[in-house]
Formats: structure tokens, C-alpha cells, sequence
């Protein structure tokens, strides 16, 4: 009898392990403990042979189990193709410029979504805004709960200050350094961005423990090897704007990938994704043929700068659909931990 508590107890203990990472309904830990334990089975039932069916689910049916929800900055609210006599998308928040353009609204219609689609990205968030609000409206962050499933983010331009640095390129005096010149200030708020990536990661697991999280990264403005000049940016300010989004793109890589090898070592459930997107536009850079972001773009009459300028085209955010939809196929290339529970046949 003493061997068989002690055989019980550690039972237990890996049932409870398991539970605890799996995030399994609550109705399963009765079932659990009379088939382990021999206790809490209703009276005149003897304990059942074998446990509950725990099937672990693909990448794709973790994305589709429970709502898709779309958060970020202008890359993924849609700024580059956002019209302004355009409904705003949800909420009225007509400053977000949220767009059906956008990818998300594309990657809504490639997957069927258990809870639907919430689209609440907005032009201009930083890290902070995600957890503080924007234009009077509540923290991106609160739309997530625990029925996401799937969470896409395009974040971290912002912080580093890249439209008021590309600004600083363009209003530059020819042929003067200027724009290089911001090298120290933008690599050290990349380095501290680190910080508050990792905060963003956190609390979005808080909230919804089970999902994926992919984050988007951002593309080259330029091409690899700039030949002219564009928008009064000589070839070395492209090649520095193209080190610049190499060096973002890496820091936030970076941060999601040691995320998500703690989320295996647990063997917890959920992931965090990282799509590099650095050459995703390559070929259709700005001053391309065809480019997949737009470049300076004027109000002759205002004389200022369309908030559309350098960000993606129609054809740059179907571009990034497709790299969205094939994470999701893809998964974190490792397996998932989500399972599914069915009672024994």
C-alpha cells in the first residue's frame, strides 16, 4: 500500500505538471484525478482504465482555435494605402488609420478564425502607447485576452524614432551628413527597446497564455546597393537607413526568439514568432520600378508631408500577408504544446 501511494502521488505530481503548462479546461482535473488517484469518481463508479485522449494540436489549429487579433504600429494599421475620407475601422478611432488594405484584413480571409478577427493596430504606437493608449483610445493591449489565439504585431519604429530620423535625412542640406550623423542617438534607443519589447511579450502572455505572437519586422527602404539618389538622400544616407532597420530588425528578432525557447524549456503552451521582412521588398525598394513602399509624397497645397510616405503599397501589404500566412502555416519550428482533451472512447 505504501509503494502504491508513493506510485500515486508522483502520478499526481506529472498530472499536475502537465495541467499546469497545458492550460487544460477545468472539467478535466476531475476525470484526472480518478483515473490517477482513484478519487473523485462519482459513487458506484470504479476509476476508468486509461485517461482522457490528449491529442497536441499543429500550428495552424493553435492560430485558428480562438480569435486573431491584430495590434502594432502604422505597418500594420495600414497608413501607406489608408485614404482619408475612408470609414475608420472599429471604434471611431479615425487617427489610428486603420485600412482595409492593411494586411490584416487579408489574412482574416486566408484563415477561418474560431472567435473572429479584432483589428486595433494604430498609426504611430510605440511600446509604451501599446500599454498606456493612443488618441483617447484604450491600450492596444486590453483587447487581448484570454480567447486570442493568434496575435500579429508590427512594432519598434517608432521607438527608435525612424520618422522623425527619415524626416532629419530628407530637410538635410545637400550633400551634407546629417542624416548618418543620428547613428549614436537611433542605435542607442534600439538598444532600449530591448527592455520594453520584452515587456510588451510578457504581458501579452499574461493575457492570453495559449496564443502565438508573431511579430512582424520591417523592410528595406533601399536598395542593397543604391545607385542615385532619392528624395535628397544620397547613396551612403540609404545605405546607412538600410543598416539602421537591419539593426532594429535584429534587436526585436532577438528578444522574440530567447521568448520563445523559454516558452519550450517549460514546455508551456503558445509561442513567439519572429518574420524578418528585411528583404521581403527586395527588388521594389523606394526609387524602385515598381516599389512596394511609397516614397516622398506631398501636399502641394499644405506643403507638407503625406503620412503615407515610406511606408508599404497595396502591393507591400499583400506582400505581407503572405509572409503572415505562411508563419501561421509554418509554426515556431518546433512543436507545439496546446492540446486537445477528449474523453476516453
Amino acid at each position: 500500500m505504501a509503494r502504491r501511494g508513493v506510485v500515486q502521488a508522483a502520478a499526481a505530481a506529472a498530472a499536475g505538471v502537465v495541467l499546469a503548462l497545458a492550460c487544460l479546461p477545468l472539467g478535466v482535473y476531475p476525470k484526472l484525478a480518478c483515473a490517477v488517484l482513484d478519487a473523485g469518481c462519482p459513487a458506484g463508479r470504479e476509476a476508468p482504465g486509461a485517461l482522457p485522449v490528449v491529442t497536441r494540436l499543429t500550428p495552424v489549429q493553435v492560430a485558428q482555435s480562438g480569435r486573431y487579433v491584430a495590434l502594432g504600429d502604422s505597418y500594420s494599421s495600414g497608413e501607406g494605402v489608408y485614404e482619408l475620407d475612408e470609414e475608420p475601422v472599429n471604434d471611431g478611432a479615425d487617427r489610428c488609420h486603420r485600412a482595409t488594405g492593411s494586411y490584416v484584413p487579408l489574412v482574416a480571409n486566408a484563415y477561418r478564425f474560431g472567435g473572429g478577427t479584432a483589428f486595433y493596430a494604430c498609426s504611430g504606437a510605440t511600446t509604451r502607447q501599446l500599454l498606456t493608449g493612443q488618441y483617447g483610445q484604450p491600450p492596444q493591449i486590453t483587447r487581448v485576452n484570454s480567447a486570442a489565439s493568434l496575435i500579429t504585431l508590427s512594432i519598434g519604429g517608432n521607438d527608435a524614432g525612424f520618422t522623425k530620423v527619415l524626416t532629419g535625412c530628407i530637410v538635410k542640406i545637400p550633400w551634407s551628413t546629417a542624416c548618418v550623423d543620428q547613428d549614436a542617438a537611433v542605435g542607442r534607443r534600439i538598444e532600449e527597446l530591448r527592455t520594453s519589447m520584452l515587456q510588451i511579450l510578457r504581458e501579452l502572455r499574461v493575457r492570453a497564455p495559449g496564443a502565438r505572437v508573431i511579430v512582424l519586422g520591417y523592410p528595406r527602404p533601399f536598395p542593397e546597393s543604391p545607385q542615385t539618389s532619392v528624395d535628397n538622400m544620397s547613396e551612403a544616407d540609404q545605405r546607412w537607413l538600410n543598416g539602421m532597420t537591419r539593426r532594429l530588425n535584429d534587436a526585436v528578432g532577438a528578444v522574440v526568439a530567447d521568448f520563445d525557447r523559454a516558452i519550450a524549456a517549460f514546455g508551456a503552451p503558445g509561442s513567439a514568432e519572429y518574420v524578418d521582412a528585411y528583404e521581403s521588398f527586395a527588388g521594389h525598394e523606394v526609387g524602385r520600378p515598381q516599389p512596394f513602399l511609397n516614397g516622398l509624397a506631398m501636399n502641394m497645397e499644405e506643403l507638407s508631408v503625406n503620412a503615407r510616405s515610406y511606408h508599404p503599397t497595396g502591393d507591400g501589404y499583400r506582400r505581407f500577408a503572405e509572409l503572415i500566412t505562411k508563419q501561421i502555416a509554418a509554426g515556431p519550428g518546433r512543436p507545439m504544446n496546446n492540446v486537445h482533451v477528449a474523453a476516453t472512447p
